[in-house]
């Protein structure tokens, strides 16, 4: 869904490699240069009592497919009932439907993971994007669904310093997994104020979704910031984002004909001519 399943999987933060390329469960060690310094910030990352749920879980996390990726995990948590590493085994299966975009799931795999860990910032994130996605304005419950969003998205701002485990990795890449996590939370947050049209508010947290990980912007985010400049009469700012929109897009789809629709309209509104149309 939208960044999410394309750039947790690059990142492969999700299915933590505790084994640093051996066959003995990962313990924790100090980075280069920094013997007997305190721990780096973040939890303890999970680890296996035993050779065997150790091996047990890499052939769980190693499955691409799903279906066979959620009877593992199943399998794993009954077989290892008190396992540090069954959060980790239903992030992978939260990855795997993440990819394949099935909203129930993520749904039914996000609650998993959060009986585990209810702080676990992935978890979270895909909880509130789920339920943001879902919400509609005829919902009876729609406001205490958008609120458990809300509370779900702001929470990740917080767990994501304190609670994903840092040990082992290259401080590049954590930081660019964390910049990404961030982005996301923001973005749920200015949407639901998006909907909600509190246009100041959705501003303010579409900004800072886009500067958290200017690597890759969602053009959903720049269309709906455009759109919230567009209704406060920020016309020339809005045409900027609105054109942003629109070189990240292809003609024919859904948020690419949205950009154009709005890039056009502003450039009427600020003087401007509308590029012609392409046959």
């Amino acid at each position: 869904m939208k960044r999410a399943a394309i750039i947790i999987a690059v990142l492969g933060i999700s299915s933590w490699s505790l084994g640093q390329g051996n066959d003995k469960p990962a313990a924790q060690t100090a980075p280069a240069g920094q013997a007997g310094t305190a721990a780096p910030a973040g939890k303890r990352p999970p680890q296996a009592k035993t050779q065997e749920e150790f091996a047990a879980y890499k052939a769980a996390v190693a499955l691409t497919d799903p279906a066979a990726t959620e009877k593992a995990a199943a399998d794993f948590a009954t077989k290892y009932p008190d396992s540090e590493l069954r959060v980790v085994v239903y992030k992978a299966v939260l990855n795997r439907y993440q990819q394949a975009n099935n909203l129930d799931k993520m749904s039914e795999i996000s609650q998993k993971v959060l009986s585990y860990d209810p702080d676990d910032p992935e978890a979270l994130l895909a909880a509130a994007q789920v339920m943001v996605e879902r919400t509609h304005d005829t919902d009876l419950d729609r406001d205490q669904r958008l609120a458990e969003a809300r509370k779900d998205a702001q929470r990740v701002l917080i767990t994501v310093d304190t609670d994903i485990p840092s040990a082992g990795y290259p401080p590049e890449q954590l930081n660019g997994f964390k910049a990404f996590l961030r982005s996301e939370a923001y973005e749920i947050l200015g949407t639901i104020d998006y909907n909600a049209k509190a246009w100041a508010d959705s501003e303010a947290n579409l900004r800072k979704s886009i500067d958290a990980y200017p690597q890759q912007v969602d053009p959903v985010a720049l269309i709906r910031l455009s759109v919230t400049l567009d209704m406060q009469s920020k016309y020339p700012e809005a045409l900027k984002f609105a054109n942003q929109a629109v070189d990240l897009t292809k003609e024919g789809t859904n948020i690419g004909d949205q950009a154009r629709k709005e890039r056009d309209r502003l450039t009427q509104l600020t003087g401007g001519s509308a590029p012609p149309a392409k046959n």
